[in-house]
């Protein structure tokens, strides 16, 4: 299959970023309907008297509950909230090593998908492609992260660091002994990109979400606005998806090994968010008390 020109497929990728940003803006701002739904729900009559009687049957429980859903404080609708697409995940993690193992038709689509990227592969968009994949290789990541941690102690912002350590530790400890477990081959090397660790799954991928998932949340947390919290998420998710990308236009990785990395980076990027919050909520209260 003939390579598309190069202009053609820049042109085609802008495209696609600047539509996924005005798609995604106009969700950002359908956003404020959800509260106002919860709202009317939890007023309604109905919903106020079963409450009261779940209350006075169970009030330990209900207390537990009310507790948990919370939006005022972290330990409570965050967190519940973190704790379910954690678990989400796990288990989708869970079904992606289970299909690998035991069926040939994730491997069938995976060469599929390999096979139709070809159209992408022209040269110089792949040389373009691989700047952007090293963006996510060991030293860049490495590089970038004794930095953020530098400009954290800096600017005293060291409750941060141990999330970002603990994302980043993590979630390679898991990707590296996932690779070597189930020791998954790559596939055909069709550009001159190589590599020499198993494929499953992609530590590109599961790094460039732990890390520049996370520098983006630090830097996020406390600006002033929505609009530029959001702002920043999209484009770090815009960089996220480059360098995974980049991992199967180069063909050294298939669809499957970039979905694996980034569950796995998504999920300790999950719980750096935790152990921050729960550092952030623990300082606010000693202040207080003081």
């Amino acid at each position: 299959m003939q390579p598309i020109g190069f202009w053609t497929l820049v042109i085609a990728l802008l495209g696609i970023i600047v539509a996924s940003r005005v798609l995604t803006g106009w969700a950002w701002r359908s956003r404020v309907y959800g509260p106002r739904v919860a709202g009317r729900l939890r007023d309604a009559p109905g919903t106020r008297s079963l409450w009261r009687g779940f209350a006075r049957r169970m009030p330990r429980t209900s207390r537990w509950v009310a507790a948990r859903v919370d939006p005022r404080v972290f330990p409570g609708l965050p967190l519940t909230l973190m704790l379910l697409l954690a678990v989400y995940l796990v288990m989708l993690g869970g079904g992606l090593v289970e299909d690998l193992l035991e069926d040939n038709e994730l491997h069938a689509l995976d060469e599929r998908i390999n096979a139709d990227l070809g159209v992408l592969r022209n040269e110089r968009f792949v040389t373009l492609f691989g700047w952007i994949t090293a963006l996510g290789n060991t030293e860049t990541l490495t590089a970038v992260t004794l930095v953020t941690v530098g400009f954290l102690w800096a600017h005293h912002r060291s409750v941060f660091i141990p999330g970002l350590l603990i994302a980043i530790i993590g979630s390679q400890l898991v990707t590296w002994a996932g690779k070597f477990l189930i020791d998954r081959d790559r596939p055909d090397f069709l550009t001159f990109a190589e590599a020499a660790s198993p494929s499953f799954p992609s530590a590109h991928a599961t790094g460039a979400m732990a890390v520049y998932g996370f520098i983006a949340y630090a830097i996020a947390r406390d600006l002033d606005t929505a609009s530029k919290r959001f702002e920043l998420a999209y484009w770090a998710a815009v960089l996220i998806g480059l360098v995974a990308a980049s991992r199967m236009i180069l063909s050294v990785h298939y669809a499957s090994d970039i979905a694996a990395g980034l569950v796995v980076g998504g999920f300790w990027l999950l719980v750096g968010f935790a152990v921050t919050e729960m550092l952030r909520h623990r300082l606010r209260a000693e202040s207080l008390a003081d």
